[in-house]
């Protein structure tokens, strides 16, 4: 296996075909997928958590959170669909068991959600079968299944009714269902005619069901049967009010177009009420809701596209307290409901905002990083260029155009972009918040572009041919032609000297990029290569095709490693050279270790929902950054097989130096001289309006004082007439109670009076009935007396006629027992006779029986040999139906792959047609070149003949030349012999030469040995003085500070004598005793210290008693004080209340008697 591995830390990207594609997992968490797994985003501190799909999987289909916040159901498709329950409470989302549709065959599920006590999970498979399964998913059990339409109407949304675990709704066009589980199964409760309704969503609000059709409609459902549509009211513009069918026009609807979402909450429910729209409703009245809130998604100055994308999912935050959304173009926007931000959202035109960053809406074609900055570059089929900065994991700029945008390349400072589009290839600045055109050359659809590792040059490829062009003056220096097919990928070597590029033809070139001639190639027909790199050392070349990995160096091919499935798309190379990536066509990631190995060792993950198209390392060595079809852009992390990041050797120092032009900095000056003139003029209109408002301010004050003057006076003579008042009123109140006083006590006299006579009364009646009580019970004792002799004579003559009757009853009893025992003896003698007869009958049988056995035994033979070949013949249908499978698997790709064939092919029939028009106009300017040639060749033909005369005169002046030119040559022959002896001299000075380089190469070695030992020496100082400066924490407590450094002895003892026996650290020990005498010196002088503190605040503790006790007399006497003012103050009060307090004691008294 490889030790090194690629670990995904951060995905761009959302994919649009899952249905309920985003949901809230806690206030600032979200979930949606990405690629081949789901994402759980925080966008509080911008991190991501990974939860992965299975294996064989074929892309997520859908989601679904449990109520309360702990569970999510993910459903994927494949040749077996299932949906896993993931445990988001576990940092990793612990994976449950999957669920199944048991021996149903089922390839995706479309829906999925849970019961309101998050017990229960319903999904609901794709057609033809249309199966809803409802499973009891802790224990992994299918309760019941049913299928929801027995035609090929497509479900859009199944749902639980939020008050009832047991009943369920299914919606879709022309179907509207309402399910019970009752008695083990689930069973049809209503049937609504919507045959020829299109239903896009629907949401359960108070028992009811509020459904959204594809024309706007927002129906009403009561207990499975469409009663009402929520409709605009004509009183006011912001009420929506519930009308029954009969009464409205079927064709209007409460949106322009269709209702794609809904969702229920608190207060009402949300809605989509058009493309980018959201409404929000909150119920007012009994069936009338009102419409408080309308937001939408703000249109993009920079996008050329300027209808709103259709919201595809709504969620809310637990708290309800903000609003999320997902398109159908693959974005995300929030907008906050909490009352603190809705006077900011009123200001913002109540529009959304971006939840994390814009994403690619389409396949993302082209990636390239730089050097100098943190910045990654990409391009789409959704016409846009973008600019990512992988460390703060921001959108730094982007921008769309009118054509589609084929490859990118950054270069190497980061300041410039190159861009292949369908018309031609541009060169950009990336300056401040725009991406301007530097450059134009007109190459049409160039696939795969580059900047050189010196920024000085780029390529860019077009069909077959590679354009090598100067950065500096913009001229095409080379021209590259050998490819016989498309070529897809080009690459530089360090030191820009060569090139190499692979193409369809099954071709691998390496060129010299000074003299634009082929160094080496390897062809290999049957492969169509996708992508080449250099090594890590810039000495073989790696290529991925549709089937394997090849190393290649001088023409040759030096290993091979073939793919397991799919083709492979993509190659990243490692700066350190321990590892290499591929990208295949079913977005798997594989880390293959460098050199390659003989046997398939790779690591496997699979974070793509799509083919991957491009793939690049940073230059530090830290991320792999990957694109693929389904638009997501994933950042991962290298890391060793102990999850650590890579150490490089390269030093890298980003810039953050932008490029500004003269215009926008002159633009900028002025603008701010614009605004500084309107400051300046606002502060006057300021200052002028201020004074305005002083001097009214200080007049109104003037008024109000006198007002209120007055009103204080007027309120004083009324408070004093109002006090005289109540001084007569208590007065007349004081005579009232006296008189009333009186009349009560006088009522109570004659009460107790006529209480007393009645009382006497009473207790002769009591003595009277006392006597006829006594008399009641002696008459009573005399009856009972009588009752019991009565009652013992009648039971004597009771037991005499019972004892006569017993004895008849004995005498018939002994006469049937002798007549039963007769019965009993002629029984048995029947169950004889019958018992012999019975056996010559069970023989009889018996014999009948076993020839039928035996019969039946031969036929039980036959159907056993016959189920046999049934079976055998059963298991090879089964393995010819898995190998059609696996045709049909495989078919499939080639179709895509030949699809992709067709597509590039298209284009360049396209480009060749273009071409072909070109040549033929260039045909026509050379048939005019060749007649004016004609003309020339005439002409040249006079002048020959002149020429022929002139060099006849130049050959005899040439005889006489000769002479010179033999001293000449023996001069030469001379200096060759002068050469000859250098060139000696040479040979052996390089000998000695390269003797000193492998000196100085030993020497370095060395060197570097050495300095790293130095490191290991400096870092193991470091820990020790961490573990010092942890020691001294325990300063207080000797016998801890002791286990410590016993400690620290034994961890660092060992790792002392290694470095004393490899030399390089002998002082350590030395150092070891100084640092521990050091230490001990400064435990005595801070145990002084301490005596020194604990006198010090024992004086201060007793200065602090001391004062204590003075206050505390203080306080003392001033309790005595209070407590004597109050006591004056009770006296006080009573000597002023002393007329009020006769009545009381009188009241007492009257108490007392009764």
């Amino acid at each position: 296996m490889a030790s090194v591995r690629s670990q995904p830390h951060f995905i761009f990207g959302v994919r649009t075909r899952a249905t309920n594609n985003l949901c809230f997992v806690d206030e600032q968490t979200v979930a949606y997928p990405s690629g081949n797994c789901c994402v759980c985003h925080n966008t509080a501190v911008r991190r991501q958590r990974f939860i992965y799909g299975s294996d064989k999987s074929q892309g997520i289909r859908a989601l679904a959170i449990s109520p309360n916040r702990c569970y999510l159901a993910v459903s994927e498709r494949a040749e077996k669909a299932t949906i896993t329950v993931f445990d988001l409470q576990h940092e990793r989302g612990r994976r449950r068991k999957p669920l199944t549709a048991g021996d149903m065959l089922v390839s995706e599920f479309l829906c999925v959600a849970f019961s309101p006590d998050s017990k229960y999970l319903i999904g609901q498979s794709g057609g033809p079968e249309w199966t809803l399964v409802l499973w009891f998913w802790e224990k992994n059990k299918v309760l019941a299944a049913v299928k929801s339409t027995s035609f090929n109407d497509p479900i859009t949304q199944i749902s639980f009714n939020p008050h009832n675990n047991m009943q369920l709704c299914v919606s879709g066009s022309g179907v509207f269902k309402v399910f019970r589980y009752y008695e083990g199964a689930l069973k049809q409760s209503s049937i609504a005619k919507v045959e020829s309704i299109n239903i896009l969503c629907h949401a359960w609000v108070s028992e009811k069901v509020f459904a959204g059709t594809d024309t706007g409609r927002l129906l009403v459902f009561e207990s499975g049967d469409m009663r009402r549509e929520l409709r605009m009211s004509s009183h006011s513009d912001r009420q929506v009010e519930m009308k029954w069918i009969k009464e409205i026009d079927v064709n209007g609807g409460l949106a322009a177009s269709g209702i794609t979402a809904i969702l229920s909450y608190s207060k009402g429910f949300v809605c989509s009420t058009g493309p980018g729209t959201v409404c929000l409703f909150e119920r007012t009245e009994d069936n009338v809701y009102r419409k408080y809130r309308e937001i939408r998604i703000p249109s993009d100055p920079r996008s050329n596209d300027l209808n709103p994308a259709e919201i595809h999912t709504v969620c809310m935050s637990p708290a309800e307290e903000t609003l999320a959304v997902s398109t159908d173009r693959g974005q995300l926007y929030s907008a906050s409901l909490s009352s603190t931000d809705i006077s900011r959202l009123l200001e913002r035109h109540q529009c959304f905002e971006s939840l994390s960053q814009p994403f690619h809406s389409s396949a993302i074609t082209g990636l390239s990083t730089c050097i100098l900055k943190p910045l990654v570059a990409t391009c789409s089929l959704d016409r846009s260029v973008r600019i990512w900065n992988y460390e703060t994991k921001e959108l730094e700029l982007y921008r769309e155009f009118q054509e589609e945008a084929y490859s990118v390349a950054l270069h190497p400072t980061g300041l410039f972009v190159l861009v292949g589009f369908s018309d031609k290839l541009r060169l950009m600045n990336l300056v401040l918040d725009d991406i301007r055109t530097l450059k134009e050359f007109t190459l049409r659809s160039c696939r795969e572009c580059a900047f050189s590792h010196g920024g000085h040059m780029f390529a860019a490829v077009n069909g077959n041919i590679i354009y090598v062009y100067t950065f500096t003056t913009f001229e095409n220096t080379l021209t590259l032609k050998a490819h016989n097919g498309k070529v897809r990928s080009v690459g530089w070597s360090l030191d820009d000297s060569r090139l190499v590029s692979c193409g369809m033809d099954g071709a691998v070139y390496e060129w010299n990029t000074h003299t634009g001639k082929r160094e080496s190639e390897s062809v290999v027909k049957s492969c169509s290569y996708t992508d080449v790199a250099f090594s890590w050392d810039y000495k073989t070349i790696l290529a991925v095709g549709s089937d394997i990995v090849r190393e290649i160096q001088s023409c040759q091919v030096l290993r091979e490693v073939p793919a397991d499935e799919g083709s492979l798309t993509a190659l990243a190379v490692s700066h350190s050279g321990r590892v290499i990536f591929t990208g295949t066509s079913s977005g798997t990631i594989r880390a293959i270790k460098y050199p390659l190995p003989i046997q398939r060792e790779w690591v496997i993950q699979q974070p793509h929902g799509g083919p991957v198209n491009k793939m690049a390392i940073t230059y530090d060595d830290q991320f792999l950054l990957t694109v693929s079809e389904d638009g997501c852009l994933l950042i991962s992390k290298i890391v060793d097989k102990d999850g650590r990041g890579l150490k490089s050797n390269r030093q890298v120092v980003h810039t953050e130096e932008i490029l500004v032009t003269k215009a926008d900095l002159e633009e900028k000056a002025q603008h701010m001289l614009e605004l500084k003139m309107h400051l300046e003029e606002l502060q006057m209109e300021n200052e002028y309006q201020l004074r305005l408002k002083d001097m009214s301010h200080t007049e109104k004050f003037r008024e109000l004082m006198e007002k209120f003057t007055l009103e204080v006076e007027s309120l004083k003579a009324a408070k004093k007439i109002m006090k005289t008042k109540i001084e007569e009123q208590e007065y007349e109140h004081q005579k009232d109670s006296v008189e009333a006083a009186v009349k009560h006590s006088k009522q109570l006299q004659d009460l107790e009076q006529s209480y007393t006579s009645k009382l006497m009364v009473n207790h002769q009646k009591y003595q009277d009935l006392l006597q006829k009580h006594e008399q009641m019970q002696d008459e009573y004792k005399k009856q009972l007396t009588s009752a019991e002799e009565s009652h013992t004579l009648a039971l004597e003559d009771l037991t005499q006629g019972y004892k006569v009757k017993l004895q008849e009853k004995t005498q018939l009893l002994v006469q049937h027992q002798k007549e039963a025992e007769q019965k009993v003896h002629e029984f048995e003698k029947i169950l004889k006779q019958a018992k012999e007869d019975e056996k010559e009958k069970i023989r009889l049988l018996q014999a009948q029986f076993e020839q039928q056995l035996h019969s039946e035994k031969e036929t039980n033979e036959d159907l056993k040999k016959r189920a046999a070949v049934m079976a055998q013949k059963l298991h090879g249908a089964q393995r010819q139906a898995d190998g059609w499978c696996d045709d049909v698997t495989k078919l499939k790709q080639e179709q895509q792959r030949l699809l992709g064939l067709i597509r590039s092919l298209e284009g360049d029939i396209t480009e060749q047609k273009r071409q072909i028009s070109g040549h033929e106009k260039t045909g026509l300017d050379k048939d005019n070149t060749i007649s004016s040639l004609v003309k020339k060749n005439q002409e040249l033909e006079t002048l020959k003949f002149l020429l022929e005369f002139q060099v006849n005169d130049f050959q005899k002046q040439m005889e006489s030349q000769q002479d010179e030119i033999n001293k000449t040559r023996e001069k030469i022959q001379q200096l060759e012999d002068i050469l000859l002896q250098k060139d000696k001299s040479n040979s052996q000075l390089k000998l000695s030469v390269s003797d000193l380089r492998l000196k100085l190469k030993t020497k370095d070695k060395e060197m570097r040995r050495e300095m790293q030992k130095g490191k290991h020496l400096e870092t193991f100082l470091e820990r020790l003085k961490s573990d010092l400066h942890g020691c001294v924490g325990f300063i207080q407590d000797p016998k801890q500070l002791r286990d410590r450094v016993l400690k620290m002895y034994s961890h660092y003892g060992p790792q002392l004598d290694h470095v004393e026996k490899s030399g390089a650290a002998l002082h350590v020990p030395e150092v070891f005793l100084h640092h521990q005498d050091l230490q001990e010196k400064t435990i005595s002088s801070l145990k002084q210290k301490l005596e020194k503190s604990a006198k010090e605040r024992e004086k201060v503790s007793a200065q602090m008693t001391k004062e204590n006790e003075m206050l505390i007399t203080e306080i003392n006497a001033l309790r005595k004080e209070l407590h004597v003012v109050r006591t004056q103050l009770v006296h006080m009060k009573r000597s002023r209340t002393r007329p009020d307090q006769d009545t009381p004691r009188e009241e007492v008294k009257h108490q007392e008697v009764r």
